[in-house]
């Protein structure tokens, strides 16, 4: 019946007339389909759910390591009577800089700026909506905006509590957040910036655009220093604000002439193993996608983390005689720093001779170099964190080379492994280190001096005696 109808209607139209309306609809539908072709290009881009999934687990992970990997890590390593007042400190360092980098921190850290400093565009996330997008390691993939900001976020806010095991025991509670809100907005932020931002690997569409885009990003990114997860942002950056603060502070009363061993090792090895895990987080979640490069980042965190408690487990039983539990836990927590910066560019094989070094080396630090320098780091975090990030960081320059297992470095422009010379990458590695370094001392100097001379960085000698837990927070771990 609707062909019957269809003839009816149609029969008295000229011959003609029927050819033009037909034409005329032919060319209205190739319209309409060009258009449709053209806004599903104009389109944002659509992230994959596999890959959001991974990275909000990578993000939940990063915030276990603070909370409540690294606050019962660094608990269980003082004394009793100042156990709370670490966890404290993590516990509102980490909060507090949560909100100051979705406030300003993720503007200047990942807009255009400056090659030293980013910009205020995304100051309190403006502009920033559920249909925001942000590039990933690999051409044409992506991530929504809010997902990447609170990834970045966890990185930015564990940073600065990794600061607090230096000078534990003898800081002021307010004189830490202020310390903190200060190197965090001119040591963390321009040094992320520096290492970590550019324009994405979409904009190396050939060698012209290739060079324009590096020339926006940030300072050592153009220099060429690999940094996968934060060797230099997060562990060198940190363990130099330690030591200056451990110096400026001074020693802690007793130090030297008075045993002061940690009040609960168990505590120590809960810590560290959480820290472990949330670890995957850090370093696979800093491949911004679950891939096979996602899979070996995994492995190699695993094994050198391994391979690090080993080697500092048995290089201490051979110096010391005995082997411990504590020293476990440090060899493992030195694997997974010297690996951080490493973990994407380097072979499993390259992981563990990665990790026994920073075992042994870090080892080192923490006894022979600390005795002969003569400083109070309270936890180790120069000899774990600065050392091993050092060492990490310098030798990527060498483990990432395809000659021993690496990955080499990617050149967008070729969509291929670049050509990697070992020695032109330690120069590169050797930029990012040095400049983190001096970089980080010159701010938290001036930070911590400011502070002093503002507040007052140092509880008095009674409040030090009694513990920071009561004369600072009027709480007690344990009662009797």
């Amino acid at each position: 019946m609707a062909c019957t109808s269809l003839t009816i209607r149609t029969r008295g139209i000229p011959r003609g007339t029927w050819r033009n309306w037909s034409i005329t609809l032919i060319g209205v539908m190739i319209t309409l389909l060009a258009n449709v072709a053209l806004a599903q290009d104009m389109a944002p881009p659509t992230p994959e759910k596999g890959d959001v999934s991974w990275m909000m687990v990578s993000t939940a992970f990063v915030l276990m390591m603070a909370i409540p990997g690294l606050a019962l890590f660094y608990g269980g390593m003082v004394r009793a009577k100042n156990v709370l007042s670490v966890c404290m400190q993590v516990f509102v360092v980490f909060s507090l800089l949560v909100l100051l980098w979705v406030i300003y921190g993720y503007s200047i850290a990942f807009t255009g700026g400056t090659a030293f400093f980013g910009g205020f565009d995304r100051l309190f996330l403006n502009g920033v909506t559920t249909a925001s997008v942000v590039g990933t390691w690999s051409k044409g993939v992506y991530l929504p905006e809010y997902l990447y900001i609170a990834f970045q976020g966890t990185f930015a806010a564990i940073t600065p509590c990794l600061i607090v095991g230096a000078f534990a025991e003898r800081m002021k509670f307010g004189a830490v957040l202020l310390f903190m809100l200060l190197w965090f907005t001119f040591s963390y932020l321009p040094i992320a910036h520096m290492v970590w931002f550019w324009a994405g690997p979409d904009a190396y569409t050939d060698a012209e655009a290739g060079a324009a885009a590096t020339a926006t990003a940030g300072f050592l990114f153009q220099k060429g220093a690999l940094d996968f997860a934060g060797g230099t942002v997060v562990h060198i950056n940190a363990g130099i604000a330690g030591i200056v603060g451990a110096i400026v502070l001074g020693k802690r009363i007793g130090y030297g002439t008075t045993a002061l061993p940690p009040h609960n090792v168990p505590m120590v090895m809960i810590g560290a193993s959480l820290l472990w895990i949330g670890w995957f987080g850090f370093n696979v979640g800093s491949n911004l996608e679950a891939t096979s490069l996602a899979a070996m980042v995994f492995l190699n965190t695993f094994v050198a983390t391994a391979a690090a408690a080993c080697a500092w487990t048995f290089g201490e039983w051979i110096v010391r005689g005995s082997p411990t539990m504590l020293g476990a836990a440090s060899g493992a927590i030195a694997g997974l720093v010297a690996i951080t910066p490493a973990c994407g560019f380097v072979g499993p094989m390259g992981s563990i001779a990665l990790g026994v070094l920073a075992g042994l080396v870090c080892l080192w630090a923490v006894t022979w170099l600390k005795h002969a320098l003569g400083y109070d780091d309270s936890l180790d975090v120069f000899g774990v964190h600065c050392v091993g990030g050092i060492l990490g960081a310098i030798l990527t320059g060498v483990f990432a080379s395809p000659s021993l297992g690496g990955q080499s470095w990617y050149d967008y422009v070729a969509n291929a492994a670049g050509e990697f010379s070992i020695g032109s990458q330690l120069v590169s590695q050797l930029w990012g280190v040095g400049t983190t370094i001096v970089w980080s001392a010159v701010v938290s100097y001036l930070a911590y001096k400011i502070v002093d001379m503002t507040i007052g960085l140092r509880v008095d000698e009674d409040q030090e005696r009694e513990g920071l837990d009561t004369a600072e927070h009027g709480e007690r771990a344990y009662t009797t």
